[in-house]
């Protein structure tokens, strides 16, 4: 189905202002817009679940949030072996929980290992995630056998594993889901002046 409408990116309103370009904004040297997760402050994120953006898809909306672990740059990462098992096991908790399973379109780790993304079918507020977030989460602490899909046949990198210290973070962050969780980000303001665009947090 074709893309109607994306809350951030001036890229996007570039491409349906101009369906068939000559050239891209990569050729013609127009700087690319900051996609919606690096417009955030991270300095100011804290563990918790965010919207990070919502897309329209025909008559329907995709929804992506920022499932948050860590503390950005203030506390260690989650190690690559550990977050590949959250994945596995947390991916496969979503896709069979028995009322969110046909709106789960993706799970897996953001790249600076401080937490995942979640994509669901329709608009639900980050508060409505909570409890899915924190069965999964609990599913994962008290795992116990093989990692799902953990085979050269299933997965392209199966021995990049670690059940325990993915079992360890699960636990922390269910008392993060439970006690203390953060759903909107710190807003920031745009600040335009003649010598540039600054954020004010």
């Amino acid at each position: 189905m074709p893309l109607t409408r994306c809350v951030e990116g001036r890229n996007f309103k570039h491409a349906m202002e101009n369906p068939n370009p000559e050239k891209s904004p990569q050729e013609s040297g127009e700087p690319m817009g900051l996609i919606a997760s690096f417009q955030v402050d991270h300095t100011q994120i804290v563990p918790g679940i965010y919207e990070s953006r919502t897309d329209a898809i025909g008559g329907d909306f995709a929804t992506t949030f920022d499932v948050r672990m860590k503390t950005p740059n203030k506390e260690p990462a989650i190690h690559p072996n550990a977050m590949h098992t959250i994945e596995h096991v947390v991916a496969t908790f979503l896709r069979n929980d028995a009322e969110w399973k046909d709106r789960i379109v993706y799970w897996g780790p953001m790249g600076c290992l401080t937490g995942c993304y979640l994509i669901v079918k329709g608009r639900p507020k980050p508060q409505e995630l909570q409890p899915l977030l924190l069965r999964a989460f609990e599913y994962l602490r008290d795992y116990e056998g093989e990692v799902p899909g953990a085979t050269p046949v299933n997965c392209g990198n199966y021995l990049l594993h670690d059940l325990p210290m993915a079992k360890w973070e699960a636990a922390r962050y269910v008392e993060i889901l439970k006690t203390g969780a953060r759903y909107e980000y710190v807003k920031t303001k745009r600040i335009d002046t003649a010598g540039g665009v600054f954020f004010d947090a």
